[in-house]
């Protein structure tokens, strides 16, 4: 059985992209969590991958670190439907799923990941509206072409999907207003099955990372309820 390397789950939204996945498709794993911001923290991670980043997927005598290369490497091994069978739709999915790892840098920077609480609506700056402006444009096309099949991008539960679920939280917990279509989406996400396991781990999460947690006063506190 493989074993996936992972950091908080409240706040990492990289691990969440690989972990979400196969619980999603229903692949059995492992986990070991190293906390972020903690002294043994960059040590730990590299014990694991020279790299010195998560998640991490070892794999028997294979190690394999970043998002995507790990969602390729499930695909491979595990005969799982990472991407869309349609043609068309696989090499969307991947050209979204890269523009999803080297983009959306202002909506990340301004609201980073956290699943602990729920902050007012108010403008967050022209550079975060660009962002969620061309989320939007990615869920009508994709919806529109290959959406035909169930209520996520290409209709079935995708890597583009997971690779794109912690930027819908971050829409969510910063009260971001979007239209119908875009709304819908989120809310498929935020019903999955592996992404509610996910959550409602993080809420029991003890640790605190100050860096992602920014300085407003939340409307919603879950990690206080849970």
């Amino acid at each position: 059985m493989p074993t996936l390397v992972i950091a908080n789950k409240c706040y990492s939204s990289w691990s969440m992209r690989p972990w979400v996945l196969m619980k999603q498709l229903g692949i059995a794993f492992d986990e070991i969590t190293i906390p972020l911001d903690l002294p043994d923290t960059k040590a730990k991670v590299l014990k694991h991958s020279p790299a010195g980043k998560v998640p991490i997927l070892i794999d028997g005598d294979m190690t394999v670190w970043e998002s995507i290369a790990i969602m390729e490497h499930v695909g491979e091994a595990y005969g799982a439907a990472v991407w869309p069978v349609d043609r068309r739709a696989r090499a969307m999915a991947r050209s979204i799923s890269a523009e999803m790892h080297s983009g959306f840098l202002a909506l990340r920077s301004a609201c980073p990941m956290n699943l602990g609480k729920k902050f007012a609506q108010r403008d967050r700056g022209e550079a975060v509206t660009r962002d969620v402006a061309r989320f939007g444009e990615i869920v009508h096309q994709a919806r529109e072409s290959f959406g035909a099949g169930g209520p996520f991008l290409f209709g079935s539960f995708t890597a583009a999907d997971a690779m794109y679920a912690p930027l819908v939280t971050r829409l969510d917990t910063y009260s971001i207003t979007l239209d119908d279509t875009t709304r819908t989406y989120v809310d498929a996400i935020l019903s999955l099955p592996a992404f509610q396991e996910w959550r409602t781990a993080a809420l029991k999460e003890e640790w605190i990372v100050d860096a992602d947690e920014v300085d407003e006063e939340a409307v919603e506190n879950y990690r206080k309820a849970a």
